[in-house]
């Protein structure tokens, strides 16, 4: 995957996880059992969770950095001056080997028991340039 491979089937392990992900949070409900992988059924841990929606993720590029976006919109890149940037994500869409991701900012609401909020910055990601994906704890996501 990580040599600007453009065979279609290096990326289909990331692929269907991401699309399982985007399954889960559009029928986003607690179940119960407890299974802490990428894949596992659900959203949530247990029928006392939270009503969670969203499974963030951090995907790693082939030279080992995480993608990281700014939580702008208008924003152009994160080495700008003052831009405020994140590496975390919620899976929109996925299409074959690319999959459209939402920029998740963390939040600043100290009285919020919720890590992340939505933001209006979205990319496609063409997922033959990623080589890790990492599934960080379900939690709620109030979308925009």
């Amino acid at each position: 995957m990580c040599n600007n491979n453009t065979d279609n089937d290096a990326c289909k392990n990331i692929a269907e996880i991401l699309a399982i992900i985007h399954i889960l949070q559009q029928n986003a409900c607690t179940a119960d059992t407890c299974l802490d992988t990428c894949d596992r059924g659900f959203l949530g841990c247990g029928t006392n969770s939270l009503n969670c929606n969203t499974r963030p993720i951090t995907l790693y590029l082939c030279n080992g950095t995480p993608l990281s976006l700014p939580i702008a919109k208008d924003s152009v890149a994160c080495t700008d001056a003052g831009v405020t940037c994140s590496s975390v994500f919620r899976v929109e869409k996925v299409d074959g080997c690319t999959c459209t991701l939402r920029v998740l900012a963390p939040n600043d609401d100290p009285t919020s028991e919720f890590p992340y909020s939505a933001t209006n910055s979205f990319c496609t990601v063409n997922l033959n340039c990623v080589c890790v994906l990492r599934c960080l704890s379900d939690t709620y996501v109030e979308c925009l």
